[in-house]
């Protein structure tokens, strides 16, 4: 008996990597531009950032991305006025015809693609070796230690970015007919898992300057202590305490980049009890202490 063979059509295909960054700017970082003939992404993770991409110029903000086509001039600069900035910057060698549905355009990330992205980073800090915030540097160095297939996620997970973003176009401008629709109630738990931990992450941002033990967190959210560690290991991959402290030390590195506060106000805006136990959690956090990631910044400025 003979098994027919069907190979599958790619629609959207990536050919090489040519650059991952990921940069944490400050007010008055200023990117004279380049033009090159290759595609590049930049998504706003955090802040906002004053674009050019030829004659156009557009101010993001956070969870828009920015698509700059093969050859088109494009310039980074973050004003005064801008809150500093965490850009991710990807580019990429693109030949399918389809990436002409992404010539000067800017679209706003969600939840799922939101998602997308945040593996993409995963696994690109792990295939490659540092450093990932130097515009200069555009050549990637492969990490001996990078866990398998590594690089091979990274492009399906781009692939999968960027069809997804296609298709949302397509379906925005069609009306799909409701009877069509696949209800998975998997899916539908798994956006109702996702919007408990935003509205408690929203709910630990608002509230940097204080500090939570995990009881008094499942009394507000009405959650038991082993539900709560379930939602945060299956949505974040950490614990709720653990997000928390990342989330003090994200708003503290934002504070050292806007240059308005010494480490001691730093440290008492966010809650801790002294600058050594502040210093202290953002070095384990960051790599550096605060003095020598502030200096890092004023270098890169």
């Amino acid at each position: 008996m003979e098994f027919p063979r069907i190979q599958l059509q790619e629609s959207l295909t990536i050919q090489n990597l040519i650059s991952f960054h990921y940069f944490e700017y400050a007010k008055g970082y200023v990117f004279d531009g380049e033009q090159h003939d290759f595609w590049e992404i930049l998504y706003v993770d955090k802040g906002e950032v004053e674009v050019r991409a030829d004659d156009h110029i557009h101010t993001l903000q956070q969870g828009h991305m920015i698509f700059h086509k093969p050859e088109e001039f494009h310039t980074v600069s973050v004003k005064h006025e801008h809150k500093p900035p965490n850009l991710i910057v990807i580019s990429f060698e693109c030949a399918s015809e389809a990436m002409s549905d992404f010539e000067n355009k800017i679209v706003p990330l969600g939840d799922r693609e939101r998602n997308m992205l945040s593996l993409i980073i995963q696994e690109g800090f792990q295939a490659f070796l540092p450093p990932f915030d130097q515009p200069s540097v555009h050549h990637l160095e492969r990490n001996p230690g990078a866990p398998f297939a590594s690089e091979q996620l990274i492009k399906t997970y781009l692939e999968a970015l960027l069809i997804t973003l296609i298709r949302n176009q397509k379906s925005a401008a069609s009306t799909i007919d409701p009877a069509t629709r696949i209800k998975q109630s998997s899916l539908q738990k798994e956006k109702a898992e996702q919007r408990i931990v935003q509205q408690i992450i929203a709910y630990l941002k608002e509230n940097l300057s204080q500090s939570f033990t995990q009881d008094q967190l499942c009394q507000t959210f009405h959650l038991g202590k082993s539900r709560l560690k379930e939602l945060f290991q299956s949505q974040m991959q950490t614990g709720v305490l653990e997000a928390f402290k990342s989330l003090k030390i994200e708003q503290a590195k934002t504070y050292i980049r806007e240059g308005r506060y010494n480490f001691t106000e730093i440290a008492a805006m966010l809650g801790y009890a002294s600058i050594h136990y502040f210093s202290r959690d953002f070095k384990k956090t960051v790599g550096m202490s605060p003095s020598d990631y502030a200096k890092s910044v004023k270098a890169r400025v």
